[in-house]
């Protein structure tokens, strides 16, 4: 039943896909992308990776819709003269749907979501299961490797956050110096 919720949500992404490259107005557009990430964070919760969901949420619905609207607001919110761009729109389609392809074509080789003779289950995991309470000194397997073994890309994940963070803060703080 889950992997049909998957299923359905990438549909859905898919169809915000073509609907995003259809659309002339700026502020439909970004909109639409936050939706986008919001799907996408659901996606990584149902496949179990809530660290990721966490960060997409934060940065791609929240900050960066923010910068984007913020952004608009300080241009027209449609696109000018539609009719000049066509041959660089087919080029960009072309291009996405070229790597969407071998991105598809290289995940025919993974294992399945889940598979137990998969090799991350069948050397990585063992090793951190028996080793990572004792090198940690943390009971909980989740914990230890997001704090201890994972504690950089944790905290490259932190500063990316806070950095956006302070960005929008001084988007923002300027944008309201601007209007006095």
């Amino acid at each position: 039943m889950e992997r049909l919720h998957v299923i359905v949500l990438v549909i859905l992404l898919i169809a915000l896909a073509v609907t995003l490259i259809r659309l002339r107005s700026l502020l439909a557009i970004a909109i639409l992308t936050g939706v986008y990430s919001l799907i996408m964070a659901v996606v990584y919760t149902l496949l179990d990776a809530v660290d990721v969901a966490f960060t997409e949420a934060v940065v791609g619905a929240g900050i960066t819709l923010t910068l984007m609207l913020a952004a608009i607001s300080l241009t027209t919110r449609s696109e000018t003269k539609p009719g000049k761009r066509t041959k660089q729109r087919a080029v960009g389609a072309v291009t996405a749907l070229a790597a969407g392809m071998a991105l598809i074509y290289a995940t025919t080789d993974m294992p399945g979501l889940g598979d137990a003779d998969a090799p991350v289950h069948l050397h990585v995991a063992p090793y951190y299961i028996e080793v990572g309470p004792i090198e940690t000194g943390v009971p909980n397997i989740v914990t230890a490797i997001l704090a201890s073994y994972r504690g950089f890309d944790t905290l490259g994940e932190v500063a990316v956050i806070f950095t956006a963070g302070i960005s929008v803060m001084a988007l923002l703080w300027r944008w309201g110096k601007d209007d006095r």
